[in-house]
């Protein structure tokens, strides 16, 4: 059985490295630099999953439209672009690839060249292609291994109930089980698989995250091979390959998959001080809910008018844990990216949890955009996962990475952030690295509100000092790098830096 490690801190992404050992963002020293100061409020967009609108810790902190919309009616504290008639929402999608594979393959799948009309769209294919098939393989692989485990769990869940004297709606942790004493052979194999299934967690990590969260990424595997191609028209009832129609969707945003979106809220901005939950990064921020990430793919058209809107409607910062490796409409993310630098807004994107470098395999949206224009990355922050401590996996193992895509790094293991309908829980991921970031931009804002949007992004990427000398385990591999060498800023981000570089960058205006 794994060897357990003690739990970290709740908040130890927001310790100091010097003061408490653990790699994180010195928010505490970040706050006491600014005591004292007066703020600006500043809106974030969430473009997410949706969110827990109801959640105690976000109360007082959501965005409040004032404004009278007529192209979307309702828009309370955000908008769904997978919403539609009926408070319908098809939030259960496949992967881009697959979507785009069955809307090509009758044209292509037989082709030996191209003709001279048809190259880029032929080009596009074998991308698509090739995608499509390593997508199946690794779902026909993974998916009758892992049913088999999620049944086990479901059905030796009651064994650990009834062995610990719990009602069947009750929960149970890692920590439950050492009061288990094994003495069948059957009992034994049900502890041991239990404890397999928590040893990536944290202690308080329960039963049921850890089904839901398999469950979550099985229906993923059935949508790749099984999927429901017309499920978009018949739930939104847009045509997702023409941009220009935005009276589509709906107000709804939570929904049974908003778990995700409601952590990264929480990160950047769940109520301070209130003894509930977490604090979030920043203390005066109003959070925009738009919800365009499904379980699966998301769809071009929803990124891109998920930017538009959230521009439009006053945001400074935008974060983004999503991406995906086929864009079929890059040109209009491209158009949206654009459109936030030229209204200085700032994109924060998670780098992705595929261990891939991604100066060789990119994924989107990014900022490389197709027309070759030059700094596309003037408002864009690409986030990698860092670890807890200062040693060689302090580049997480699943942590996309790249000299020249990725921008820096900020924590990503054992994050506690609020949940739907609950205090806390605890993951890892890029996408919780990105939020972190975020609130940090906008905590800049707050106090430094004569900053342009690059000047905020370089005194965040000034706050990640460069780690040379530390080796870490390249993400994936075993084979031993330098930190420095995996994003530009080559370090971790750091909340009193930036703040301080800030202030330094507004003195000097002055």
């Amino acid at each position: 059985m794994p060897a357990f490690k003690p739990d970290p801190p709740k908040n130890w992404f927001a310790l100091d490295p010097k003061a408490d050992g653990f790699m994180g963002i010195s928010l505490k020293q970040a706050y006491e630099l600014i005591q004292g100061k007066k703020s600006r409020p500043v809106i974030v967009a969430i473009i997410d999953s949706g969110v827990d609108t109801l959640q105690q810790d976000l109360q007082g902190v959501l965005w409040v439209n004032t404004a009278q919309d007529k192209d979307f009616p309702g828009a309370v504290h955000g908008w769904n672009f997978l919403g539609g008639p009926g408070r319908k929402c098809d939030f259960s999608e496949t992967a881009e690839e697959v979507r785009q594979y069955f809307k090509l393959k009758d044209k292509y799948l037989n082709t030996i060249a191209p003709s001279d009309t048809n190259k880029k769209e032929y080009a596009f294919w074998l991308k698509v292609k090739g995608e499509y098939d390593a997508t199946i393989a690794k779902a026909k692989t993974e998916l009758p291994q892992l049913s088999q485990v999620l049944n086990a769990m479901v059905e030796t869940s009651g064994y650990v109930r009834h062995a610990l004297g719990l009602k069947n709606n009750q929960t149970f942790s890692r920590t439950d089980l050492d009061k288990i004493v094994a003495k069948s052979d059957t009992m034994i194999q049900v502890k041991n698989l239990w404890l397999l299934a928590f040893s990536q967690d944290v202690s308080t990590s329960t039963n049921v995250k850890v089904i839901r969260e398999l469950g979550e990424y099985l229906t993923k595997l059935n949508n790749e091979l099984s999927p429901d191609l017309d499920v978009r028209r018949r739930t939104v009832g847009d045509n997702p390959d023409v941009l220009g129609d935005k009276t589509y969707g709906n107000n709804q945003l939570k929904f049974e998959d908003s778990a995700h979106g409601t952590e990264v809220a929480g990160l950047v901005g769940a109520k301070r001080g209130n003894a509930y939950g977490i604090d979030g990064i920043a203390d005066n921020v109003q959070l925009m809910i738009i919800k365009a990430v499904p379980v699966g793919d998301e769809y071009d058209k929803d990124e891109a008018n998920a930017i538009f809107f959230a521009v439009d409607h006053g945001a400074r910062v935008i974060n983004m844990s999503f991406g995906k490796k086929v864009s079929p409409h890059k040109d209009w993310l491209d158009s949206a990216f654009k459109y936030a630098a030229a209204h200085d807004v700032l994109l924060v994107q998670a780098s992705g949890n595929e261990n891939l470098d991604l100066d060789i395999e990119p994924e989107f949206p990014n900022c490389h955009y197709l027309d070759g224009s030059l700094h596309g990355d003037e408002n864009v922050l690409n986030v990698g996962a860092s670890g807890l401590k200062a040693d060689s996996i302090l580049a997480t193992d699943f942590s996309n990475y790249g000299k020249n895509s990725v921008d820096l790094f900020a924590p990503g293991v054992k994050i506690t952030s609020i949940d739907m309908d609950a205090e806390a829980t605890t993951d890892d991921g890029t996408s919780f690295s990105s939020p972190i970031v975020a609130g940090i931009a906008a905590l800049i804002m707050e106090y430094y509100p004569d900053l342009n949007v690059r000047q905020v992004k370089q005194a965040i990427m000034q706050s990640a000092e460069p780690l040379h000398g530390l080796m870490v385990y390249k993400p994936g591999t075993h084979n031993l790098v330098d930190f420095s060498t995996l994003s530009k800023a080559g370090g971790i981000v750091n909340a009193y830096r930036a703040l301080d570089i800030a202030s330094k960058m507004t003195a000097s205006q002055k």
